[in-house]
């Protein structure tokens, strides 16, 4: 038998170089001789117990192939670390070991969380400004394809991909995959009791690849886009439970994954609503690390209110038409909103692939005023294929993804805490924290002045702000010539002393950004 091994990395660093100390946050991993014969899949069962001090934690192992076993854990706190294995079978049971959790490197932030209700942040309290794309079956094109993705994203602003699991059987996206998740025949004879290592081993790898470009990799582990062609959207409830636990159990040691049950989950007709709660509790029970978990709908929107959704994932393409109809989904659910589909940049026959980037753009922009968040994607058609980003992936046609990192810059320089609407019920165009830092979009609007006037929140007299005008199409940034100084104009507002006025290049899509830097002398 092998002795235990300990890796650094999995996919990154070679199992014969392994080191007894990773980062914290990082991947560790033992890999252990067992038993072949018989279905190992089913019939071995394999757990670890970590411990640190009073820390503990319990983690399921996995079959990976060719009598191999693994176990993967991700350490959350820095320090020395004890485990046990525990298995049916004595090859595998009683094995032992320590490694070290150290400082993580400056790109390591841990796990991405929910933060201040309505927001996200990595574990380590680094704020996450969530501007995600959808990529759904890029993992099922093929190498040359699959690099090509991973330059774009690597020079994109985007930091969440969505992306599915299972490969899709949809219109520009016909092709087989290169691999299959379980074993047997394609199409559809497969035996859902034995998974396939090798689909796994390439799916690993494209996750290790985005964690490494800093992408939260968003994963769809349901979707309807089979229709029967492969009969993944249509397995037994076994067969069902027993990928999910396999697939946390494979993928949860890393830090950028986060849980999508389905997409569009109320168009898999095979499932009923009580199967979904059942994925969900099997999901969070199944992961140590308590990873972000959510559903998309179609045309029926799941509750998330229930306590094992973080934080709602919602297809809407008229939410974020204004920003009052978006904060109304905080309002009901209390928990962050991600718009993760408002319809894409692009030129497909299909409503929902039209819209030009102008409009995507607008959209993300009112989504941020009412404090949620947005997610792109892109279908043009290609003249030469069946290329669409949205789909397969390759490189950008379109002009929105410049736009958002321009958002998204402006976004990481915000506070902290998040941006949240400053007066909810009166002004739709203003959010941001109150007294201190205020977002101001006018849309498709197209003023020519802005008297500065502020809600009472947060203000008193003299306080002394500078104001800069945001053009959010051209990406321009301008200083508006000195500062203003608040007092109270009525029971509502505060306005400048001297009631000076912002004067504004009449043209759509302008935003203003007024910072507090003084308490001043009025």
């Amino acid at each position: 038998m092998r002795p235990l091994i300990l890796a650094l990395a999995f996919l990154v660093v070679p199992l014969a170089l392994a080191q007894s100390s990773i980062e914290r946050w990082g991947l560790f991993e033992a890999a252990l001789d067992g038993p072949a014969d018989g279905n190992p899949f089913t019939d071995v069962t394999l757990t670890a117990t970590f411990t640190q001090a009073e820390t503990k934690h319990d983690v399921t192992g996995f079959y990976d192939g060719s009598g191999t076993y693994r176990v993967r854990f991700m350490p959350e706190v820095s320090g020395e670390w004890r485990y046990v294995t525990h298995s049916n079978r004595h090859e595998l049971d009683g094995k032992s070991g320590t490694f070290t959790a150290v400082a993580p490197s400056a790109a390591n932030h841990g796990s991405v969380r929910v933060a201040h209700t309505f927001h996200f942040a990595y574990a380590d309290g680094t704020p996450f400004r969530q501007i995600g794309t959808t990529c759904y079956a890029w993992i099922h094109q093929g190498d040359a394809l699959e690099e090509a993705t991973l330059k774009t994203l690597a020079s994109s602003p985007f930091n969440k991909l969505r992306m599915c699991v299972f490969p899709k059987n949809y219109e520009w996206n016909k092709n087989d995959p290169v691999y299959y998740p379980f074993a047997g025949t394609p199409p559809t004879t497969w035996d859902f009791t034995r998974f396939n290592p090798e689909f796994f081993h390439h799916l690993e790898k494209r996750l290790a690849q985005l964690r490494d470009l800093g992408i939260e990799a968003d994963l769809i582990l349901f979707h309807p886009y089979d229709k029967g062609r492969w009969g993944f959207d249509r397995m037994d409830a076994a067969s069902d439970d027993r990928y999910l636990r396999y697939v946390v159990a494979r993928l949860a040691a890393f830090r950028n994954v986060w849980w999508s049950l389905a997409n569009e989950f109320d168009f898999m007709k095979e499932k009923t609503e009580s199967d979904w709660d059942r994925f969900f509790q099997i999901v969070q029970a199944s992961d140590p690390y308590a990873h972000l978990r959510s559903i998309h709908n179609g045309s029926k929107i799941y509750n998330h209110t229930q306590p094992w959704v973080t934080h709602a994932s919602i297809q809407n393409g008229a939410a974020v038409v204004d920003p009052e109809r978006a904060v109304l989904y905080r309002d009901a659910y209390r928990k962050p909103i991600v718009f993760d589909e408002v319809k894409y940049e692009g030129n497909i026959p299909s409503r929902w692939g039209q819209l030009s980037a102008e409009e995507l753009v607008f959209r993300f922009w009112n989504g941020l005023i009412a404090g949620t968040y947005v997610g792109h994607g892109e279908t043009f058609l290609h003249p030469a294929d069946d290329v669409l980003w949205w789909s397969k992936g390759g490189v950008f046609q379109g002009q929105s993804p410049a736009r958002l990192a321009f958002l998204r810059q402006v976004m990481e320089d915000s506070p902290a805490t998040g941006i949240d609407m400053i007066d909810k019920w009166q002004d739709e165009r203003t959010a941001g924290k109150a007294g201190e830092y205020y977002l101001i979009y006018f849309g498709k609007d197209t003023p020519t002045n802005w008297p500065f006037a502020l809600y009472k929140e947060g203000l008193k007299d003299g306080l002394v702000f500078q104001v800069e005008i945001l053009d959010t199409w051209n990406m321009t940034v301008t200083a508006v010539p000195g500062t203003f100084v608040t007092k109270k104009r009525d029971a509502y507002v505060f306005e400048d002393a001297a009631k000076k006025t912002v004067a504004l290049p009449g043209r759509p899509y302008l935003a203003l950004r007024i910072r507090h830097v003084a308490e001043g002398t009025h």
